[in-house]
């Protein structure tokens, strides 16, 4: 007489609840760090540049030209911190290097006939995923009384706020299609409503914590809604030109680092700069 087998008992997770068990795991770790103070902020920067760097490699290779490496991530590590932990080292140095070695080093390298489109590529690269992460940790560092902390969260959930907006108004209301030879599931309705939500978001979070008036509040909210919309389309062109759905499928259920990155890439400049003209740092 055979025995059988004994049935596997598992539980098996729905895709949303997958999403929502790495999102719930990933805000906890993000939250923990950044009790670290500016210490966990920069080890959040450098592990999310790692990855979205990696991401960004693969990309650049389906879109013509792959960034090479040795000139992507130290440019992009360098520009992300150019403003704080690396600030001795003169930014005209390190660009300089980057023209003259970078350009110099495909006279030699195989593949001569592709070297000026790499170099650009990872030229674009570092600046793309660099250059927002030094404004973020510009926004944390430069802010006075004590509001770093406030500027930097404020940004990033206002932009999520849009990019949550933009979704679920796009998905009941939207009728008309918005850049669909990039994103065919992108509406006008949607990205309207993505970025009017970010003002009343910004108003609240701006007056009470910021101490900012209304209406440099409602500009803020305008501003980040608009920056976080146009992040979004430029990550989906990257996707749609190497012919990919997911920067990658390092996070379950969301995708990439990049996918979860493109719409927070643009906000902090926008903000750190119209904040800069209006003296609020």
């Amino acid at each position: 007489m055979t025995a059988h087998a004994a049935p596997r008992v598992g539980v098996r997770l729905s895709p949303l609840m997958v999403r929502v068990v790495s999102g719930v795991l990933l805000l906890l770790a993000v939250v923990g760090l950044i009790l670290l103070g500016l210490w966990g902020i920069w080890i959040i920067v450098a592990a999310l540049m790692g990855l979205a760097l990696w991401e960004f490699r693969k990309l650049s290779e389906g879109m013509g030209f792959q960034a090479p490496t040795w000139l992507l991530f130290p440019l992009a590590f360098y520009l992300a911190f150019s403003g704080t932990l690396l600030k001795a080292i003169p930014l005209e140095l390190v660009l300089a290097l980057a023209l003259i070695v970078g350009l110099t080093a495909f006279l030699f390298l195989p593949g001569r006939r592709e070297g000026v489109g790499r170099w650009a590529m990872g030229l674009a690269g570092a600046v793309y995923l660099g250059l927002p992460m030094n404004y973020y940790l510009q926004l944390y560092t430069q802010a006075t009384a004590g509001r770093g902390l406030s500027w930097l969260l404020l940004t990033i959930l206002t932009a999520v706020a849009s990019d949550a907006a933009a979704l679920l108004v796009g998905q009941r209301l939207g009728r008309h299609p918005f850049f669909a030879a990039i994103s065919p599931k992108k509406t006008v309705e949607g990205a309207l409503g993505g970025i009017v939500l970010c003002v009343p978001v910004m108003l609240l979070g701006g007056v009470l914590f910021l101490g900012l008036k209304p209406w440099q509040a409602a500009i803020f909210g305008l501003l980040v809604g608009v920056s976080a919309e146009v992040g979004d389309l430029v990550e989906s062109q990257m996707k749609r030109l190497a012919g990919v759905k997911d920067s990658s499928h390092l996070i379950p259920g969301h995708g990439g680092v990049l996918d979860r990155l493109d719409s927070l890439l643009f906000p902090p400049i926008v903000v750190y700069l119209f904040a800069h003209y209006l003296h609020l740092l």
